[in-house]
C-alpha cells in the first residue's frame, strides 16, 4: 500500500550556528523562521551539513529542541542520528523523540563498515529507541559503506521506514531502488544536482544543502516538477548548477556555512577539523552566488 510522504518539496539540511557557548540558539531560531517564511517544506537538523560529528549529545539535543520549538508544528522536523556506535545513536534517537521530532534520518555507521545485516540491525535499534519513523540516508562517500537497494527494499517492509535520502550519485542504482520500493516509501534526492533526475524516477523532492541559501527556489523547483511544469523546474535546476558546484568544491558544509554567514546570519565558523575557505575559494563561491541572483539580506 502506498504511504503518504512525510513531505514533498525541499527539506533543508540546516547548518548549525555556533558561538563560544556551543549552539547559538538565537541564530538557529532565526534560521528556522527564515526557512518557514521562504517556503521550505521540512527541516533537517544535526545532519552532516549541521556538523553533527563535532557536536556533543547535549548540543545535538539543544539544536533539536530549538528547531522543534521555533517550528511549532508547521513543517516536519527530521533529526540526523549518525555515528559508529549503535548504543550512542540510540541515545540520540531517544533525545530526538523526547524533543518532539517527527522522524529520524539514519545513515549507515561510518568507519565500522558493517555488513548489510548489521546496517539493518543498527537502523531497527535506533527506530525502536526513538519510537520514531525513519528516513534512511545512503551516502557512501561519507560512511564508506553503502545501503544496497535490496537492503532498503527489505527494510521498507517495516512500517517505521518511511523514506530514503539517496546521495550515492549513481542514477542506475537509484533507478533500481525506485523499482524495488516503488511507492511503498518516499524517495528524496540527497544531491542538489540530481533533483530532477530523481523526481523523474518517482522521487518526492530533495534534502538539500542549496536550500540553506536559496530556499524558495529549491522548493519551487520541486513543486513545479510535481505540478507538471517541467520547463520551470528545469530552468531552476540548471540555473543553480554553477553555485551547486561551488558549494561542493570544498568539503560540505564549509562553503554553504560561509554563504549563510554572507547572507547575514550569525552562524559562526565551522569547527575543526573543518577549516575556513581560502580567499580564492571564497571569491569563487561568492561570484557564483551573485551570478545565481543571491545577495546579502538587508
Amino acid at each position: 500500500m502506498a504511504r503518504e510522504p512525510l513531505f514533498r518539496g525541499s527539506g533543508v539540511a540546516l547548518v548549525t550556528p555556533f558561538d563560544d557557548g556551543g549552539v547559538n540558539a538565537e541564530a538557529l531560531g532565526a534560521l528556522v523562521r527564515f526557512h518557514l517564511e521562504e517556503g521550505t517544506d521540512a527541516l533537517v537538523v544535526n545532519g552532516s551539513t549541521g556538523e553533527a560529528a563535532t557536536m556533543s549529545p547535549a548540543e545535538q539535543r539543544t539544536a533539536v529542541e530549538v528547531v522543534v520549538r521555533e517550528n511549532a508544528g508547521q513543517v516536519p522536523v527530521i533529526v540526523g542520528c549518525g555515528g559508529s556506535d549503535t548504543a550512542a545513536v540510540e541515545e540520540l534517537a531517544r533525545a530526538a523523540g523526547a524533543a518532539g521530532a517527527d522522524a529520524l534520518l539514519l545513515s549507515a555507521p561510518p568507519y565500522n563498515k558493517p555488513p548489510q545485516r548489521g546496517i539493518m540491525a543498527h537502523f531497527r535499534a535506533a527506530m525502536s529507541a526513538g519510537e520514531l519513523p525513519a528516513v534512511l540516508y545512503n551516502v557512501p562517500g561519507r560512511t564508506a559503506v553503502g545501503i544496497d537497494p535490496d537492503t532498503v527494499a527489505e527494510l521498507a517492509e517495516d512500517d517505521r521506514v518511511i523514506g530514503v535520502k539517496e546521495a550515492c550519485g549513481d542514477l542506475s542504482q537509484i533507478a533500481t531502488l525506485a523499482f524495488l520500493v516503488k511507492d511503498r516509501i518516499a524517495l528524496w534526492s540527497g544531491n542538489d544536482d540530481q533533483v530532477l533526475p530523481i523526481l523523474s524516477l518517482g522521487g518526492q523532492g530533495v534534502i538539500s544543502v542549496l536550500g540553506n541559501v536559496a530556499p524558495a527556489d529549491t522548493s519551487r523547483m520541486v513543486h513545479a516538477y510535481l505540478d507538471g511544469d517541467t520547463a520551470t523546474a528545469t530552468d531552476l535546476q540548471l540555473r543553480y548548477i554553477p553555485l551547486i558546484r561551488e558549494l561542493f568544491a570544498v568539503s560540505n558544509p564549509i562553503p554553504v556555512k560561509t554563504l549563510v554567514g554572507w547572507l547575514g546570519f550569525d552562524v559562526g565558523p565551522v569547527r575543526l577539523p573543518l577549516v575556513p575557505l581560502t580567499d580564492g575559494e571564497r571569491e569563487r563561491l561568492l561570484s557564483a552566488a551573485r551570478d545565481a541572483g543571491l545577495e546579502p539580506r538587508g
